[in-house]
């Protein structure tokens, strides 16, 4: 299922079945196969320990089951284990400081996309945003960074190709404080979960911007493809090591992404998802809620 902008919105259901849809599908007027049963689960990209312990809870009520009190369970258990949504996500600084948002993520995730939706977002909501084009390895990335930015109507500081990330969202933090702006935004080189350099230059960056703010950087997200599923997971896991991760944006929810991985990531990681992306239009980002996300899209 896919989102747009009034709700979480519809379809492409031809491309993905939600997990409550595969279910009743697989088992409506019959019993339970429970073979069957875990297959759609970790299927769904639940996670197989989340999936695991749905199927020892329904195997624990000792009678023959039916579809709706897999659907029960599995409702039960989700919501249990996303986070309640209470309010706004990245709000300003009590301080009057720059909340700093590092953004990191591997190349392919749409990334940059989801910076430029997530500086609209927030202007929209009328706060001022500054973005740091700090993904300096790849000269396209700042010019689509810049491109967005002139759309937006956002200031972006910037360097030339190969400069130094670091510099860049030093100099991007003095010039977001002399704006008096809520929000920095900075966006880092998209790489490998497996390259541990790589990795080393996203702390680095972080002690960079601990200079001028020791809080910051106040927010330390990813960004995931729903459609790569487990393989999100693994992503989340090795950038959570390396720079103890605050939230997730999860991009293609508007494809064949099932969506099951954030409650994976949730659930084996504890780190819940902020933002959901739900096409390729600069509005097409929406803060993450629970209720929604379960219902309209697992």
């Amino acid at each position: 299922m896919g989102f747009r902008p009034s709700r979480f919105p519809p379809s492409n259901l031809e491309l993905t079945m939600g997990l409550f849809n595969a279910i009743l599908k697989r088992f409506a007027n019959q019993e339970i196969d429970w073979d069957d049963l875990e297959e759609v689960l970790i299927g769904s990209d639940l996670g197989v320990p989340l999936s695991m312990e749905i199927l020892k809870e329904l195997r624990s009520l000792g009678r023959t089951l039916k579809a709706d009190d897999v659907l029960k369970e599995c409702r039960r258990r989700v919501l249990a284990v996303l986070p309640e949504t209470t309010g706004p996500a990245l709000p300003p600084l009590e301080s009057g400081n720059p909340r700093v948002i590092l953004v990191a993520g591997v190349n392919g995730t749409g990334k940059t996309t989801s910076i430029a939706k997530l500086a609209n977002l927030l202007t929209k909501e009328g706060h001022k945003v500054v973005l740091a084009a700090a993904d300096t390895f790849r000269a396209a990335a700042i010019e689509q960074l810049d491109n967005w930015a002139q759309r937006i109507g956002v200031p972006l500081i910037k360097t030339q190709y190969q400069g130094d990330p670091s510099a860049v969202c030093y100099d991007a933090y003095e010039a977001a404080a002399k704006r008096g702006a809520t929000h920095l935004i900075c966006d880092t080189a998209g790489r490998l979960h497996v390259r541990a350099n790589l990795m080393e230059e996203l702390k680095k960056i972080e002690r960079t911007l601990g200079r001028k703010d020791p809080a910051a950087p106040h927010d330390r997200l990813i960004v995931v493809d729903a459609t790569t599923g487990s393989n999100a997971l693994a992503q989340a896991r090795e950038f959570n090591n390396a720079l103890s991760l605050t939230g997730l944006i999860i991009t293609k929810l508007d494809g064949s992404g099932k969506g099951g991985m954030a409650v994976a990531i949730q659930h084996q990681l504890g780190i819940p998802p902020l933002f959901v992306g739900t096409g390729e239009r600069v509005d097409d980002l929406h803060r993450f809620d629970r209720a929604r996300y379960v219902e309209e899209l697992l």
